[in-house]
């Protein structure tokens, strides 16, 4: 594997890492202030961001994945 491979492998790899990073941030904000978000009506949009933002970081970990074993990064 050359060094331009790696390069590529650790710029896809930050982003997803930072995307997971921000769901255990927000996912402790939302369980932190759940009361609050209920009373104001805004829990079932947060809850919705969460899971959408999972949902990203884990395609983005599979995709990544394939790639490697593809060959391609």
């Amino acid at each position: 594997m050359g060094n331009k491979n790696m390069k590529i492998r650790v710029a896809w790899i930050i982003p997803n890492v930072f995307m997971y990073v921000l769901f255990f941030g927000f996912g402790s904000f939302v369980l932190s202030h759940a009361n609050g978000l209920r009373d104001i009506n805004r829990l079932g949009i947060w809850v919705f961001m969460l899971i959408m933002l999972l949902c990203i970081a884990l395609f983005g970990s599979y995709q990544i994945r394939s790639w490697i074993k593809q060959g391609k990064i």
